[in-house]
């Protein structure tokens, strides 16, 4: 009736729907809960009624149904680097592509939080998890049997998304290099070639070698924590300046949260960036084009590496709802091309 208030128009069910198609209820049932099992002719018929009837699934009653929740976990380490919650932003973005909701946790590199944070996640019969923390090791991920996916993190025993660092870091260097630099400072973390990032340190490391480049490792944990990694990085530049005076220094940072601070203390020392300074950072995120002379970085291309990391996910998943699933025989592990971005802290 053309009058009908929408607050009382009926709620479409299984069994209008099965008399609408001339299919069982049965049929009707399983093409939402296992579509595979009815002829595509058949699925596109059921789909074609579901519109015109204007149905509106009850998702409710479907997790009750089938167990499947359409929910994905993520643990990122923390929201301190923009890295972070750059690829965060970008993952919460496949919404609308694959329709799952995310589970956000972060761990803050607390080991047991976590493992209670992924406890929690499978209460919830998430079907699947995306992992950017590193404190759990791949291994013991594996052994909860639920689809994962990690993003830049040690990875042998799952599935994973990662940067090609060697490629990103050889870019950065030689960059440095080209700008005429008489020596060259990497910045990074201590870590086992099984991390990603150890790509990083090994490219800076044969680049320097192979041209012939003065250069210098510096292994620093610089935190999380603004001021704590402001204080280090403030003694660094003071240290490099007494080492290295009247010498253009080519730095390469670890990432562009800590190339912004760099850049920050060494403005305030000197009122700009020097002239012996270069400065490259590494991942793109925002605050590189953000910064107050937007800072040549490394483009990781975290909106594909966040879209590679939920297809993947993705196929897992629905394999798992087949009604006989192929599990993968070894885990994939997918490498993104980075791009370098030249901007203003560079020549």
């Amino acid at each position: 009736m053309k009058g009908l208030n929408i607050m009382e128009k009926k709620n479409v069910t299984f069994k209008d729907i099965a008399e609408y198609t001339g299919f069982s209820k049965t049929t009707i049932s399983r093409y939402f809960n296992n579509p595979d099992s009815i002829t595509l002719e058949n699925q596109e018929k059921i789909a074609d009624a579901l519109e015109a009837l204007d149905y509106k699934e009850n998702k409710v009653a479907r997790i009750l149904a089938n167990g499947q929740t359409e929910y994905v976990g993520v643990i990122i380490p923390n929201l301190y680097f923009h890295y972070h919650a750059a690829m965060l932003n970008c993952i919460l973005s496949t919404y609308e592509q694959y329709g799952y909701k995310f589970l956000v946790f972060v761990g803050n590199e607390h080991k047991e939080t976590e493992r209670e944070y992924i406890s929690e996640l499978l209460a919830y019969k998430i079907e699947g998890m995306i992992i950017l923390s590193y404190t759990i090791p791949s291994e013991e991920l594996a052994s909860y049997n639920v689809p994962i996916v990690t993003i830049e993190r040690e990875d042998k025993f799952v599935c994973s998304v990662n940067t090609d660092n060697y490629a990103g870091a050889k870019q950065a260097t030689e960059l440095l290099i080209d700008n005429g630099c008489d020596v060259l400072i990497h910045l990074n973390s201590d870590m086992t070639d099984e991390v990603p990032a150890y790509g990083r340190v090994k490219a800076f490391k044969d680049i320097c070698a192979e041209r012939g480049i003065k250069n210098e490792l510096i292994i620093v944990d610089l935190g999380a924590e603004h001021n704590t990694a402001k204080e280090k990085i403030t003694r660094i530049i003071d240290e490099l300046d007494a080492k290295y005076p009247n010498q253009k220094k080519g730095i390469f940072m670890p990432n562009d949260t800590y190339a912004n601070i760099m850049l920050n203390v060494l403005i305030r020392k000197h009122g700009t960036l020097p002239d012996d300074y270069r400065i490259v950072g590494f991942d793109n995120s925002p605050i590189s084009a953000e910064a107050v002379i937007p800072i040549s970085t490394v483009d990781q291309q975290i909106d594909t590496m966040a879209r590679e990391a939920m297809e993947l996910l993705v196929t897992q998943m629905n394999e798992r709802k087949k009604r006989r699933p192929e599990p993968l025989e070894v885990p994939l592990h997918r490498i993104v091309t980075p791009v370098l971005v030249r901007r203003e802290t560079t020549d």
